[in-house]
């Protein structure tokens, strides 16, 4: 099978276009021909080495950890899926080794969903990581309730383009920080959008007198410690880039997979409360332009990768 692959850490560069193994199967996978992979930054800092305290790399590494695709072969211990149902996946393992850009991938059946039968698969690949990261943080760790108000950074990226549609679904009043030219986009998607930069602190509190009740900081540093003197009363903190949230009191979440959560997603989706903006997509042979893309940063939703047919 055609597959990209890194057999050192460094720039995209690093990465090659060539042929790999098509992987075991396992009892509890499911192989899966792989339609769609999404660009995530986690892809690029472990591709540099900036994971590797705690997910150590297992040389040559493929890269990606979102997929949807096309069921080809379940493993003996899974009843859940049949050959030709289409899944999004975020496969996600403890090493950095058989990732998803490639033709095939041996997906952990706890990794999977069906895909939304609303969505392209380039859409769909949009949805695992920076779903589950926003749906995680607003359900368990922020508890967001109807009526709140919610201040979401880089509301136009990956991760917040989708809390802004989720805390808004959950009833919650969604301001959400970008840049000027993404305005329009992010009142689209359910947020009064105020501008980065400057004066950030005096533009949520012209809209939010008494402070958030919740802050997703998608983006730490000094746009987090601004966050934390924007919190009313009985606010609420979290980040999922910034470790050092906790010196002010809030919650670090790094996503997890989960099946449960995943179908939750894929159902909203099929529901019309949750679609993906695909910024901009690049063929599997070009992958390290969607890397190089992606560090550029200031993306409109996602970067996707091609793999095989495109399309619903």
């Amino acid at each position: 099978m055609k597959a990209i692959s890194y057999a050192r850490y460094g720039g995209p560069e690093v990465l090659e276009y060539g042929e790999a193994d098509e992987p075991k199967l396992g009892p509890d996978s499911v192989l899966v021909q792989v339609r769609a992979v999404s660009v995530n930054p986690v892809d690029w800092k472990a591709r540099q080495g900036h994971l590797d305290a705690v997910l150590p790399a297992v040389f040559p590494v493929i890269p990606g950890w979102d997929l949807a695709g096309v069921v080809v072969r379940p493993g003996p211990a899974v009843p859940e899926f049949a050959e030709g149902d289409e899944v999004i996946g975020y496969v996600r393992e403890d090493v950095l080794s058989f990732g998803t850009c490639a033709e095939y991938v041996a997906a952990p059946v706890r990794a999977l969903a069906p895909k939304p039968r609303s969505l392209t698969f380039e859409q769909a690949a949009g949805i695992p990581l920076a779903g589950l990261t926003a749906y995680q943080v607003l359900h368990r760790v922020l508890r967001v309730r109807r009526g709140e108000t919610v201040l979401v950074h880089a509301a136009a990226g990956g991760v917040g383009s989708v809390a802004v549609q989720l805390a808004a679904h959950l009833g919650a009043r969604v301001i959400g920080t970008a840049s000027e030219r993404n305005h329009d986009f992010v009142r689209e998607l359910g947020a009064e959008p105020v501008s980065y930069g400057e004066g950030l602190a005096e533009r949520v509190r012209g809209l939010a007198p008494e402070g958030v009740d919740a802050v997703v900081d998608t983006v730490g540093g000094d746009t987090l410690r601004a966050s934390a003197n924007l919190l009313g009363t009985e606010g609420r903190l979290a980040s999922v880039v910034d470790p050092g949230v906790t010196d002010y009191g809030g919650a670090y979440w790094f996503v997890r997979p989960d099946p449960v959560d995943l179908r939750a997603l894929s159902d909203l989706a099929d529901q019309g409360v949750l679609t993906v903006h695909v910024e901009e997509t690049f063929p599997l042979d070009r992958t390290a332009d969607a890397h190089r893309r992606s560090e550029e940063g200031h993306i409109r939703g996602k970067v996707v990768i091609t793999v095989g047919p495109s399309g619903a």
